[in-house]
């Protein structure tokens, strides 16, 4: 996950505590980026990026599938006819 998101996060959720926690409101972004962090590292997330080169190694896969299984087809009706 991106630092900067996690910061983010921790800081929004830290400012939202109520007014008499907010003398520690530097311990509770630390804790709070911590925790962000350590569960979204539990989730095994993928950036977008990621997830996007995934995604077209996928459709080229697909499409040599498709290429050979026709080339495959046409072999066979060969042998066959």
């Amino acid at each position: 996950m991106d630092a900067k998101f996690i910061e983010d996060l921790a800081r929004k959720l830290a400012a939202n505590v109520p007014g008499s926690v907010r003398v520690i409101q530097a311990d509770l972004e630390r804790n709070f980026q911590a925790l962000l962090a350590s569960t979204f590292d539990k989730l095994n997330l993928v950036t977008r990026e990621e997830f996007d080169v995934q995604r077209k190694v996928l459709e080229r896969t697909r499409d040599k599938l498709a290429a050979l299984e026709a080339e495959l087809e046409a072999l066979e009706s060969r042998q066959g006819g």
